[in-house]
């Protein structure tokens, strides 16, 4: 009778998978969201029926991502903000409040890299990318969190990479600063789980963007890397489309502090 009454109650349930992974009547912050990952993941976020505020440091982008985001039938808007400067992610979340009412979902997809011998590391070059990678992520994290503590409801993901994961010569910044995501990830999990927050990370491989696109170009790079993917090909934006929603939606209710690969086996090899 037990199992009887445990199978029934798991038929009913069942029912209800398909909207889990609906996203209808949330907010949605993309920071980095106007090119690459970030304008994939809005656009995903938004067919999956979120409202969507996409935000940069430049104009580059804006617009165009914020209508595309209307195009699929969602409220889209642009704002230009340094999320490395605390004033301007203060007034990025004013926006948000006054136009949205709301965050439910943020993700932070800002990153840049620089490459050089470590003996030679231009310090600027090394603090700039700390600044980028790791510092607008603690800083858009803080902000959204006060809102979305306030509502007992969010949704955080930060974007990290399989480099979080590894070191690699010539890579002083990017790679540590991709570490220290995960871990911060990690930490807001344990700080904000128990109130409703549930901080998540995505790790992708190299994937075609215009950042990845000189590597993936050159014959002899490409080849090294296809050799470390499982799956024998780079990734596509179109592979963080599923990891994205999963994780902004109900769907991932039991998921806190994981830093999901994006890797095509990367990490497994």
């Amino acid at each position: 009778m037990k199992d009887g009454n445990e199978l029934a109650r798991l038929t009913e349930a069942v029912r209800a998978v398909p909207s889990l992974f609906r996203l209808d009547e949330r907010a949605a912050l993309v920071v980095g969201g106007t090119k690459g990952l970030g304008r994939a993941m809005a656009l995903a976020l938004a067919a999956a029926g979120a409202d969507v505020c996409v935000a940069s440091r430049g104009p580059e982008g804006l617009e165009e991502t914020a209508q595309a985001i209307c195009e699929l039938g969602r409220r889209g808007t642009a704002y230009a903000a340094d999320a490395t400067v605390e004033a301007d992610v203060m007034g990025l979340m004013q926006h948000m409040s006054g136009t949205y009412g709301r965050v439910d979902i943020l993700v932070n997809s800002q990153g840049i890299v620089h490459l050089q011998p470590i003996i030679d590391f231009d310090a600027d070059a090394w603090q700039r990318v700390i600044d980028v990678n790791l510092r607008s992520v603690f800083l858009c994290c803080k902000h959204a969190a006060r809102l979305m503590l306030a509502q007992g409801r969010g949704r955080i993901i930060n974007v990290s990479s399989v480099r979080g994961f590894q070191g690699r010569a010539q890579d002083a910044a990017y790679a540590p600063s991709k570490g220290a995501v995960n871990q911060l990830t990690r930490s807001l999990a344990i700080e904000w789980g128990p109130r409703g927050l549930n901080v998540n990370g995505l790790a992708p491989v190299f994937t075609r963007t215009a950042m990845a696109a000189p590597m993936l170009d050159d014959p002899n790079t490409r080849a090294w890397i296809l050799s470390r993917i499982a799956m024998k090909r780079p990734g596509e934006l179109e592979d963080l489309f599923g990891p994205v929603v999963f994780l902004a939606s109900d769907a991932s209710d039991f998921v806190n502090g994981h830093i999901l690969a994006v890797d095509g086996g990367w990490l497994a090899t």
